[in-house]
């Protein structure tokens, strides 16, 4: 995904949330980690109905990928898988035909339950996945060989902050690796951040 314009309304908001219920918008093969600028075309009619729901409302959707094997069910009502993406509009603009170009900006992983919807959307109980963190040592460890990597995937120059923490590097790294979209899910899925980088380390020597 090339780079997004940073919307005028970011940072988003805190990702500290208690469990509710959000629309739900399944897409084959995406992923919405934090703190990532996500573009959308909104055309669908129940999808436009949500973002015009949304608008009145604080903006929040989960993205949640279609399982695989499935991915011909998009018009329908396809399985997603447990963990999704919960994120926030920033920006939109309506088009003169009823279609919204949206910005999305991630505000954390949610483990979600579809629930019964009164509108054209499907929508999902979620709550927010918290993750754990390595000590120290670790966390030095991984973050120089994690920058390491991203670099050698990078084909342009990429200033990565000294201070950038293990969540996002690892994410990072696993935006530029091509893996099927089971083992993405299960990555994007572990709360373990040792065990997300290493898993992503991994992949990223197999396919050198």
């Amino acid at each position: 995904m090339p780079p997004q314009e940073i919307p005028d309304a970011w940072p988003p908001a805190s990702a500290t949330f208690p469990e509710q219920v959000a629309p739900l918008f399944p897409l084959p093969k995406v992923f919405l980690y934090p703190n990532v600028v996500m573009p959308l075309h909104i055309f669908e009619p129940r999808y436009r109905q949500m973002v015009e729901d949304l608008l009145d409302r604080r903006g929040w959707m989960v993205i949640s990928p279609i399982r695989a094997g499935h991915e011909a069910d998009q018009a329908g009502n396809p399985p997603v898988y447990p963990v999704g993406g919960l994120g926030e509009i920033v920006k939109h603009s309506r088009l003169s035909d009823g279609r919204f170009l949206v910005t999305l900006a991630g505000l954390g992983r949610v483990r979600i339950k579809e629930v019964e919807s009164d509108r054209l959307y499907r929508k999902v109980q979620f709550e927010p996945m918290h993750e754990v963190m390595p000590d120290e040592d670790e966390d030095t460890r991984l973050r120089e060989e994690l920058r390491k990597a991203i670099l050698e995937r990078s084909d342009t120059f990429l200033n990565l902050p000294a201070d950038l923490p293990l969540g996002p590097l690892c994410d990072l790294l696993l935006q530029n690796l091509d893996l099927p979209v089971d083992s993405m899910s299960d990555a994007f899925a572990e709360p373990v951040v040792t065990r997300r980088a290493t898993y992503a380390l991994g992949e990223h020597d197999s396919r050198k």
